[in-house]
């Protein structure tokens, strides 16, 4: 089949609009109208943070605050989640800079948000009730007894090495489901080439109502950016609850200028 230069055009057009990647700035499509979290990552962590995993550490140092998990592959105990004290309500802009210190080829980390327990006498509503039950952070631990949304990135399979097969998912846990079986927000993004170890990226992640965007920007070059984007009204909507940054066991990061935004 052929297309005249007008249809063409029109095609290219299209594809530039709605390609994941682009090399404009990228631009806000809210307004960031009132600061509700604020860490430079230099001070004590546990002042605005809590930890979930016996073999983590944090450190804090003036490049931001690092997170480790433990070093044994295949250990739940190894696993960690750092999570916000204060939790969060509504339409929300979640930003940091986020540099990778591991420079593993498998597992994955996850940002957490509005986290809720599912309610019951055993796991309520508010996480920090039921800190002791995640001392071994293992998975399912979360998404069989938590409401929240969940974002994979830096990401990698878990079976094999699997540098060059990155991929960034969205998920809704639901405790009713049955574990992670349909949680999954569409669409994946696969082989992105970002989150290289020791380069700074800056993420803004925003969630207004059943709408949610993950901004990605290298910060040494502009043309290195991502914007991933999710319709989650397939699920009903999660509103309230805190942050959480996961780290399965090997992997380490840095967060710096940790902010939460109140979304108009």
């Amino acid at each position: 089949m052929k297309f005249s230069q007008p249809s063409l055009f029109i095609i290219f057009s299209i594809l530039s609009i709605f390609g994941c990647k682009s090399k404009e700035t990228i631009k806000d499509s809210w307004t960031k109208s009132e600061i509700l979290f604020e860490d430079s990552g230099i001070e004590n962590w546990e002042n605005k943070w809590m930890l979930d995993g016996l073999k983590a550490k944090v450190v804090n140092s003036n490049k931001g605050m690092e997170l480790l998990a433990g070093p044994e592959q295949g250990e739940n105990a190894h696993h960690t989640v750092l999570w916000t004290k204060p939790s969060f309500e509504g339409n929300i802009c979640i930003e940091y800079d986020y540099t990778r210190t591991d420079t593993a080829s498998n597992f994955v980390n996850i940002l957490y948000f509005h986290a809720t327990g599912k309610g019951d006498k055993d796991f309520p509503k508010d996480i920090s009730l039921w800190n002791d039950k995640r001392k071994v952070p293992s998975m399912s631990t979360y998404f069989n007894n938590m409401n929240t949304y969940h974002i994979s990135y830096a990401a990698f399979g878990g079976k094999e090495d699997s540098l060059e097969n990155d991929y960034i998912r969205l998920r809704r846990y639901h405790p009713k489901m049955d574990g992670l079986t349909g949680t999954d927000v569409p669409e994946d993004y696969f082989n992105t080439g970002l989150f290289k170890p020791n380069v700074t990226y800056h993420i803004q992640v925003f969630k207004f109502d059943d709408t949610i965007e993950m901004h990605i920007q290298n910060k040494m070059d502009t043309s290195d950016l991502l914007i991933c984007k999710w319709d989650a009204s397939i699920f009903p909507l999660y509103n309230a609850g805190r942050i959480g940054l996961r780290h399965m066991y090997t992997r380490s990061a840095r967060y710096k200028d940790f902010k939460v935004w109140r979304l108009l």
